[in-house]
């Protein structure tokens, strides 16, 4: 039986489930969370979708080594190819970034006209395609991979003139396509919201799919009585990587606002 005082498991290829991590901390403060970033192996979106599968699995026998009560799988590349796998193998709560994405952006458009941005592997699974139109196949979707944007983020170019002369090469179709929402299909991406927002415009609303997987997640385990009531302490963050602790640890004070606590380096073998 799980119990609603474990942590919450969260793993990315890199420092983008940070964005996620950030969201959790913000809707379920008292909340421990174990969070894993693969960094050794960032990025997911360039690779097969059988190796996906397996990195999944063993970031998820890793984090389930720890006792955690909820998975949440903050890469919407492993969301799209190993999710299904990672519900039949582990006997916990597994959440993605899709379907939270998918329900904002029906929410959020206006005129029907939504633009995906994506890696490589999550745009050619078709998996927004498939969540969204499941629930309203009337609308139209417009998807583009963005092969650059992970390596960018991890760089720490969010704010440099070359990550916005590719913005605005990657979203010159969609553009023209007069899209009104853009879902950001990465979880690296709400890294340069800023940066997205001025290059598509006001009449674009971005739908973070970080922050839709933080009200999500919190929305199920509340269903499910897995959420931490009891304590009365902040949560904390558990945090490790298989490669590079000092540069993980410097982007994560940065972006989730609080030193992260000791980062562990960790074999996945």
């Amino acid at each position: 039986m799980n119990s609603a005082r474990q942590p919450i498991g969260v793993f990315d290829s890199g420092i983008g489930g940070l964005t996620v991590v950030r969201q959790l901390r913000r809707l379920l403060p008292r909340e421990d969370l174990v969070y894993l970033g693969d960094t050794a192996r960032v990025p997911y979106g360039s690779k097969s979708p059988e190796t996906v599968i397996r990195y999944a699995c063993e970031d998820t026998r890793f984090l389930m080594r720890r006792g955690v009560k909820a998975v949440v799988v903050a890469c919407n590349t492993a969301s799209a190819w190993a999710l299904e796998t990672l519900t039949q193998r582990f006997d916990v709560p597994v959440f993605g970034v899709i379907l939270p994405g998918a329900r904002a952006a029906l929410k959020a458009t206006r005129q029907g006209r939504i633009g995906i941005l994506g890696t490589h592997a999550t745009i050619r699974s078709m998996a927004y395609h498939k969540a969204i139109l499941a629930r309203d196949d009337t609308l139209h979707l417009y998807a583009r991979a963005c092969p650059l944007l992970v390596p960018l983020v991890e760089e720490g170019w969010v704010d440099h003139a070359v990550t916005r002369a590719v913005l605005r090469d990657y979203l010159r179709p969609l553009l023209r396509r007069r899209i009104d929402t853009l879902v950001l299909g990465c979880t690296h991406y709400p890294l340069l919201k800023d940066a997205i927002a001025r290059v598509a415009g006001r009449g674009v609303r971005l739908v973070d799919s970080a922050e839709a997987c933080g009200a999500f997640v919190r929305e199920r385990l509340a269903h499910l009585r897995l959420l931490e009531t009891r304590r009365r302490r902040a949560g904390v963050i558990h945090a490790f990587v298989t490669d590079e602790v000092e540069r993980f640890e410097m982007v994560a004070a940065r972006y989730l606002g609080e030193p992260p606590g000791p980062v562990q380096r960790v074999p996945l073998d």
